[in-house]
C-alpha cells in the first residue's frame, strides 16, 4: 500500500504545474518633460545579452508612453551573475515603484 502512495505522489508531482515564478527586473522610469511614469519589464532570463568580453550581460530598453512623445532609453549592466552593475537612462530619469503606483491610482478611471 505504502508503495501505491509513493507512485499516486510522485504522479501527482508530475502533474500538478509549479507556481510561476517572476524572473522579471521591473524598472520605472519618468520620460523627460512628460508627467507619466512608465514601468518597464525585463525578463532577466530571454532578453539579456552577452557583453562582448564575455563577463558579463546586458540589455537596452526603448520605452515610449501613451500620452507622451519622448522615448526613454534605458541601458542595464549585469555581472556574470545576472546581477545589476549599472543603469543608465537617457531622455528621462528614473523612478520608483511608490511613484509608479500613484501615477496609476490618479490615472485609474473612477
Amino acid at each position: 500500500m505504502a508503495f501505491l502512495n509513493r507512485l499516486l505522489a510522485a504522479v501527482r508531482r508530475l502533474v500538478t504545474p509549479a507556481p510561476p515564478q517572476d524572473r522579471a527586473l521591473y524598472v520605472y522610469v519618468k520620460p523627460k518633460a512628460c508627467g507619466e511614469v512608465l514601468r518597464v519589464r525585463i525578463d532577466t532570463m530571454n532578453e539579456l545579452s552577452r557583453t562582448d568580453d564575455e563577463s558579463g550581460y546586458f540589455v537596452r530598453k526603448l520605452a515610449r508612453g501613451a500620452r507622451c512623445p519622448f522615448q526613454v532609453e534605458i541601458e542595464i549592466q549585469f555581472d556574470g551573475s545576472r546581477r545589476v552593475v549599472s543603469t543608465d537612462i537617457t531622455n528621462g530619469t528614473q523612478a520608483t515603484q511608490a511613484e509608479y503606483d500613484a501615477y496609476v491610482a490618479s490615472t485609474a478611471p473612477r
